[in-house]
């Protein structure tokens, strides 16, 4: 498996459970129980008290990670200046980083995802739920991934807001087989579902996997993965 896994083509739906939602107390014995249990990625949510009204992870958080998971961090960098703080979760060892639209449309978008690329990262682009998909423009085709955000940044275990799957649906058609589909929020088995059937390809879920015993089970459900 590539180290980077966004790269892989897609097959398979991606799980990426959602570290904002585990036990802090003992962050890494949860991520390697997550990733024992099946998971194909790390979900890094970095907030910065602007952008969103909640602050959480930084560099370090990252950097102490990469000691006790082979999992790929994928790093949402819900900030108001991404150029800034970009380059220093790559440092720390991630792999690949989302931000906003809100924050870096048009021209200043394009180069940042020149910038990123030159540093031998993926990049995605995420959109709110308020956010149309016009908004993307020529970014669209310049990135790895785009991340729709089906609740309102900032918080976990909001409620799953149905109506972003209509911009699922038109996403999917317009990327190419090699762009990936994410969704973030609200994320069960139920919704998970939902999502898929929308074309996205990678589901991000928090307390659904971390608040929950049976992980393992709980991600193959979310992958689709019935048994026999």
């Amino acid at each position: 498996m590539s180290d980077n896994i966004i790269k892989t083509p897609p097959h398979l739906p991606l799980i990426a459970p959602s570290i904002i939602a585990a036990d802090f107390a003992r962050l890494g014995l949860e991520v390697r129980d997550v990733e024992n249990a099946g998971a194909d990625l790390l979900h890094v949510d970095v907030m910065d008290g602007h952008f969103v009204p909640n602050l959480t992870l930084g560099p370090d958080t990252v950097a102490a990670l990469t000691k006790c998971t082979g999992l790929m961090q994928d790093v949402h960098l819900m900030v108001t200046d991404p150029e800034k703080y970009a380059p220093l979760f790559i440092q720390a060892g991630a792999k690949h980083i989302t931000f906003h639209i809100e924050v870096a449309p048009g021209q200043r978008g394009l180069d940042l995802i020149k910038r990123l690329h030159d540093l031998d990262v993926t990049v995605g682009v995420s959109l709110n739920p308020a956010t149309p998909t016009t908004t993307l423009g020529p970014l669209l085709e310049a990135v790895d991934l785009v991340l729709v955000m089906s609740v309102n940044p900032g918080f976990t275990g909001q409620s799953f807001m149905p109506e972003v799957l209509d911009k699922v649906r038109w996403l999917r058609n317009e990327l190419s087989p090699q762009q990936r589909l994410q969704i973030d929020g609200g994320i069960g088995i139920r919704t998970a579902h939902q999502a898929l059937d929308a074309g996205a390809d990678i589901l991000v879920a928090g307390a659904a996997i971390f608040r929950n015993p049976e992980r393992a089970a709980t991600i193959r459900l979310l992958r689709g993965d019935y048994p026999k």
